[in-house]
C-alpha cells in the first residue's frame, strides 16, 4: 500500500460517518444505514443500533458482518470512481458492564453529540464491530485487499 493509499484509507474512515451494513437474520440478508465511530487502534467500528431495528437481530456475539464506507456519489463524478471501502469482520454487542462499553459511548459521542439522547434509552445499544480486513476500492482498476495489519498500520502513523 502507497502513503497515497494508507492516507485514502484513512480519509474514508475518519472523514465518512455512515456504515452500509450487511448480515444474515434468521438465513436472511439485511441491510441497514448505520452511524460509526472508529476505535483508537483502527481495528473496530462502533455502531448503535434500535434493538427494534430488524438488523440488530443480526448483531450477536460472534456474527459475521460486511460493510461499505464511500464517498458520496455526485452527479458530475462517475460511480465506478467513488473511492469505497468494503469491510468484514464480526460482531461484539456491548454490555454497560464491559470496560470497552465506555470508550465505545465516548467515542460514539464525541462523533455524534445527538447520541446522548438515545444512548441512555433501553431499545438502543452500542456495538463493537471488529474488522478482520476487507477491500480499498479507489476507482476503475484499483483495488487493494487489506488485512488487519493495514487497519493497525493506519492507527500507528
Amino acid at each position: 500500500m502507497t502513503p497515497e493509499d494508507a492516507s485514502r484509507l484513512r480519509d474514508l474512515l475518519t472523514g465518512q460517518r455512515l456504515l452500509a451494513l450487511a448480515l444474515v437474520v434468521d438465513g436472511e440478508p439485511v441491510a441497514g444505514l448505520l452511524p460509526f465511530a472508529l476505535d483508537r487502534g483502527f481495528t473496530a467500528l462502533y455502531v448503535q443500533a434500535s434493538r427494534l431495528a430488524r438488523h440488530s437481530r443480526g448483531l450477536v456475539v460472534g456474527a459475521p458482518w460486511s460493510g461499505v464506507i464511500h464517498v458520496p456519489d455526485s452527479p458530475e463524478g462517475d460511480p465506478l470512481q467513488v473511492p469505497r471501502l468494503v469491510l468484514e469482520g464480526v460482531a461484539d454487542p456491548l454490555s454497560a458492564d464491559r470496560p470497552e462499553s465506555e470508550l465505545a459511548a465516548k467515542a460514539f459521542l464525541a462523533r455524534f453529540p445527538s447520541a446522548a439522547q438515545t444512548l441512555p434509552l433501553e431499545d438502543f445499544r452500542l456495538y463493537r464491530l471488529e474488522i478482520r480486513g476487507g477491500r480499498l476500492i479507489l476507482g476503475f482498476g484499483r483495488a487493494l485487499n487489506l488485512s488487519l495489519h493495514h487497519f493497525v498500520g493506519l492507527a500507528r502513523s
